[in-house]
């Protein structure tokens, strides 16, 4: 069995947790490529590297993500195309993605070498921008969600919004979402988004503080294109696809849409994603029920 390791961050709680998956692999047959940064940054030794897409093994049966959320959003744009699952080992907050605890890896490494383990398919999504190469260089697929957001300004931005080329509305706001079920949990959550299940196909869309109260959030099918212009006092506004952020001019077509690839999550400790929702949002916890 091949690994990949990946992890944004170098202190002692993810050396400890690399260090400890090591000590199990000994007398395994198993091998690891390491994230370049990391290696440096903990001076491994003896273990082959990579710093992105182009030169990750394809041969790699399992990526490990270290870290939280946003670290194990990174892995897409590692993974992209390739279909290699992940298993998220969270050392951050919340962990709604990341859901394997580090103190769980004793009991579960095992599986995770005899790839005793459940693979879930998540729905991802992609922006492109019309007759533009602003977006050449980047991975325009997202896990979560894409946004639109002002940029330098305090003032609201018009976003002009059709599904399939037909008008939907004008949100005068300070930006807009368009999330994955996988990722109505996140950035959308904290703006009155829904709470999708994740095999639902479907897409929100939640605006941002809209100066128009009755601009509510929309569930739409994931077949929807959905096209958007923005305009303001600004010359630019910000486009973010999960973690990466870019600054587009005003007025350009922007076109976001499901994307063909699928990311496979991995599920070592049974829990269904009611589970994670349950202790994550502590639901059932209030002492009346």
């Amino acid at each position: 069995m091949k690994i990949a390791v990946f992890s944004i961050e170098a202190g002692d709680h993810v050396r400890a947790v690399i260090d400890k998956i090591f000590d199990l692999s000994i007398n395994k047959n198993v091998s690891y490529q390491i994230y370049s940064e990391l290696y440096e940054s903990l001076n491994l030794n003896d273990h082959s590297l990579f710093n992105n897409h182009s030169d990750l093994d394809p041969k790699v049966d399992l990526v490990i993500s270290i870290g939280g959320d946003g670290t194990f959003l990174r892995t897409l744009d590692i993974i992209r195309d390739k279909s290699i699952p992940v298993l998220g080992i969270n050392t951050g907050r919340l962990g709604f993605l990341s859901t394997m605890n580090d103190q769980n890896i004793s009991k579960f490494y095992n599986d995770i070498l005899n790839s005793n383990y459940e693979i879930e398919e998540r729905s991802t999504i992609q922006v492109e921008v019309l007759n533009s190469k602003v977006l050449d260089k980047v991975f325009c697929v997202g896990l979560n969600e894409i946004s639109i957001v002002r940029k330098n300004t305090t003032s609201l931005i018009n976003i002009k919004t059709k599904l399939d080329g037909e008008f939907l509305n004008s949100y005068w706001s300070d930006g807009l979402i368009v999330s994955t079920p996988t990722g109505s949990t996140g950035y959308s959550l904290s703006c009155g988004g829904p709470i999708v299940s994740p095999n639902s196909n479907s897409l929100i869309l939640t605006p941002i503080s809209p100066h128009n109260l009755n601009a509510r959030p929309i569930v739409i099918s994931d077949k929807t294109k959905i096209e958007i212009n923005v305009s303001g006092r600004e010359d630019f506004h910000l486009l973010s696809i999960d973690t990466k952020i870019i600054s587009l001019k005003q007025g350009m077509s922007i076109i976001i849409k499901k994307s063909p690839i699928k990311f496979k999550l991995v599920n070592i400790d049974g829990n269904s994603y009611y589970d994670t929702l349950r202790e994550k949002l502590f639901w059932g916890k209030d002492k009346r029920n």
